[in-house]
């Protein structure tokens, strides 16, 4: 069972809008997570090494929510919201909870533009509130953007056997791709963060190419890749757990990993540059762009 907790607040502004997901504002309904992505940068001793154990509802969200909301429109604040920037808004105890539901209405009612950052397929179930956000929301300035909804799906890898290894709670890469299709057919603007990508795993030419291939076949609208950052050295640390996961799965990996993450939280300098030179080929080669909007200011 998940705890229960109140809050204080929940909308939280940002300092800058970041060029990669526009966010404005953040906003977590919950807290921590039962997709158990070996990799998230939200590990550590505070939720231990499943994070579903950790598992929080913030039940008085939604009403703190619209107070703060209301506040902000009464001063025309307004601004993308990302949901969610730390937990994702669609874990399966959204079918019982409905948080995200909930609040999606409140921001519709609003007029605050979203943008959504999800695993999970159970985004689908919220498309009619989708719709009327996407067609009357408030842009917010800055933005060369007529659109007032996104919707990104997160993978690592769409190789079902990697996933369940990395990220063994998610929905599968499969459902994701199919709602992704589902989404962009209807007229969203939907398209894949692929952050992070695993090294020498999920970043191989055959891979990449499996991977753009099947972004520009489900309608994508864009594609942001980024490299694997892993931090600390407790046992619920993610580099820990993905040392871990690479030692049992893929031994022939390990001294490289090891070398690599030794004495850093990310990859050398040399593998980040050549990784973006290659993510531009393959965007400029499928035709997809590497960022939801390029002008931001």
């Amino acid at each position: 069972m998940p705890h229960e907790k109140r809050v204080q607040s929940v909308l939280n502004k940002t300092r800058r809008r970041d060029t990669w997901f526009l966010d404005d504002y953040t906003l977590n309904l919950y807290q921590a997570c039962s997709f158990n992505c070996l990799y998230c940068y939200i590990r550590g001793s505070k939720y231990g090494t499943n994070l579903e154990d950790s598992l929080t509802v913030k039940i008085n969200a939604t009403e703190i929510l619209e107070r703060q909301l209301a506040l902000r429109a009464k001063k025309k604040q307004y601004g993308f919201i990302i949901l969610s920037s730390v937990t994702d808004p669609y874990l399966h105890i959204e079918k019982r909870y409905e948080l995200t539901r909930k609040a999606l209405g409140l921001i519709a009612a609003y007029r605050f533009p979203v943008h959504i950052i999800t695993k999970s397929d159970l985004v689908l179930r919220d498309t009619d509130l989708l719709h009327d956000i996407d067609k009357n929301a408030v842009r917010p300035a800055g933005l060369n953007l007529d659109r007032g909804c996104i919707v990104s799906f997160s993978f690592s890898t769409m190789d079902e056997k990697v996933a369940s290894v990395f990220e063994p709670g998610a929905t599968p890469p499969a459902r994701r791709l199919s709602a992704l299709q589902e989404l962009s057919n209807a007229g969203f603007l939907s398209g894949i963060s692929l952050m992070p990508l695993l090294p020498f795993i999920s970043d191989t030419t055959e891979s990449l190419n499996h991977m753009f291939g099947q972004a520009r076949e489900a309608g994508a609208h864009y594609l942001m890749p980024a490299t694997l950052s892993l931090y600390g050295s407790g046992r619920a640390d993610s580099k820990t757990l993905v040392l871990d996961a690479v030692r049992k799965h893929y031994p022939q990996l390990l001294p490289r990993y090891e070398a690599y993450f030794r004495d850093s939280q990310e990859m050398p300098r040399f593998y980040r540059e050549a990784f973006y030179r290659k993510m531009q080929e393959l965007s400029i080669q499928y035709g997809i762009p590497d960022r939801i909007i390029r002008t931001v200011r």
